[in-house]
């Protein structure tokens, strides 16, 4: 069975470009109705946090796409450990007694590459601390190969690959010696990770081959890059590439994936909003660029406008029931008192007009304020009117308001037949009516917004408006 893992580090926060390697891998395993494992790579413990642990589960249980079997792999150092001891065992690596050591140009120490096991043994019997280390076959074979899904055929010769380590002095595996451990223990199929990762595979082809299993297939994802051309960076751009920004300006889950989903992928036919299924169903390995993803975010702006574009898009075509449930926390978050029953009446009335679910707080305010800020009066007056006409046409609608059914059709029909009795266009009626109850020109469709507001807000919001005046 295909089977492939998301490995992240609890070193920060969950980032733009390892929920992409997530979404890929989730999109690959459901296509192909494999299995997904999540594997906490946790073993760099002077790194490691419990708050960007928090923050990776928090940012994955948003994305809502779940995954088959989870691993940490601080609770697996026994299987690392012996399964370095039998690559050691086998004559494959070498324990290194010289700690200090390493210039840019190490590949080995000869010394110690050549130190008998018997001589080997009797240091590490007598309590010599020593690093274990791959033994390079740059003796016996020339290059590693391995055919990447992405990038294609891979090589690199022997003689340029360190003897990298398996085991610190302190005995702790390192990231190569856990990560290829715990893939072939978990009989992981295909790797799919960043290009970043490329370079590490070469070791981890010769580390599989000497555990004795075959190596994973490996697709390598082009990187994710800002708009100057730099590698996105936690340090360098910040909030701009993490998971939980996007979450808490608004986005809905699918839309992020969705769009996340086309940078460094496409479904070769131009497609851009794609539901989850259609997502599934479309995603190949050879549908992966080679060319690296640019994320265009500016210092005022963190999103690109096209993952603000698909969410708006996503939001039009929410059931409203879906849409008011989501609108709610950041009416809440506003400060207005956004009960389920009347966030159910204004959902479908802004649906059209919010790009991001925090849009609320400015398209909708007006529906949940006791009172409307204060606003240009001078608004209140129609085109082609004045002052005067603007005072008539409330007084008109107080009138009207005050007795007409408060259904859509009805105040339409009344307002339209006020308009006609006092010899105006209907413009010139609506605008002061939606000014007064809205406190600007621009809201949603005014017969829906009057129904909403109920008759008592209206008659005290045409009341000052009056005033004003």
């Amino acid at each position: 069975m295909l089977r492939v893992r998301f490995a992240p580090s609890p070193t920060g926060y969950l980032h733009i470009g390892s929920a992409r390697t997530f979404i890929f891998n989730w999109l690959y395993a459901r296509h192909n109705h494999g299995t997904m494992i999540l594997r906490i790579d946790d073993t760099d413990v002077e790194r490691n946090t419990q708050a960007s642990l928090d923050s990776i589960f928090d940012g994955l249980k948003w994305l809502d796409l779940g995954w088959d079997e989870c691993y940490r792999q601080s609770e697996r150092g026994e299987l690392h450990s012996r399964l370095a001891n039998e690559i050691l065992a086998k004559g494959l690596a070498y324990r290194d007694f010289e700690l200090a050591a390493s210039d840019s140009h190490f590949l080995f120490h000869p010394q110690m590459r050549g130190l008998s096991k018997d001589e080997s043994d009797r240091r590490a019997a007598a309590g010599e601390p020593f690093v274990v280390r791959f033994r390079g076959p740059r003796d016996t074979r020339e290059v590693v190969v391995f055919d990447d899904l992405v990038y294609g055929e891979q090589s690199k010769a022997t003689a340029d690959i360190e003897d990298f380590a398996l085991l610190r002095s302190n005995g702790i595996p390192t990231y190569h010696m856990a990560s290829c451990a715990d893939d072939a223990d978990l009989r992981i199929s295909h790797i799919i990770r960043g290009q970043d990762h490329l370079t590490n595979t070469f070791k981890h082809v010769l580390i599989f081959e000497a555990l004795g299993v075959t190596p994973p297939q490996f697709a390598h994802l082009p990187l994710l890059i800002a708009p100057d051309g730099s590698k996105l960076s936690k340090r360098r751009h910040g909030p701009a590439v993490s998971v939980t920004t996007y979450r808490d300006a608004g986005f809905l889950a699918h839309a992020f994936i969705n769009f996340v989903s086309l940078l460094g992928w496409s479904p070769k036919d131009d497609r851009e909003k794609m539901s989850r299924q259609e997502l599934i169903d479309a995603f190949s390995l050879e549908g992966v660029n080679r060319s690296n993803a640019t994320v265009n975010f500016t210092e005022d702006d963190a999103f690109d406008p096209k993952a603000v574009w698909l969410n708006a898009e996503h939001i039009r075509t929410l059931p409203v029931e879906e849409l008011a449930t989501q609108l709610t926390p950041f009416a809440d978050a506003a400060g207005f008192r956004a009960d389920a029953a009347k966030m159910l009446q204004v959902a479908p009335l802004i649906q059209e007009r919010i790009k991001l679910l925090r849009d609320v707080a400015t398209a909708a305010d007006f529906f949940f304020v006791d009172e409307l800020p204060r606003y240009d009066g001078a608004e209140l007056i129609p085109q082609k009117g004045d002052p005067a006409m603007a005072r008539s046409v409330l007084e008109q609608a107080r009138r009207i308001l005050a007795t007409a059914e408060f259904s859509h059709d009805a105040l339409d029909a009344a307002l339209r037949a006020g308009a006609q009795a006092m010899k105006i266009k209907t413009g010139q009626m609506f605008q002061p009516i939606r000014v007064a109850v809205c406190g600007r020109k621009a809201a949603p469709p005014l017969f829906e917004t009057l129904e909403v507001l109920g008759r008592e807000t209206c008659l005290k919001r045409i009341g000052r408006a009056i005033q004003m005046l």
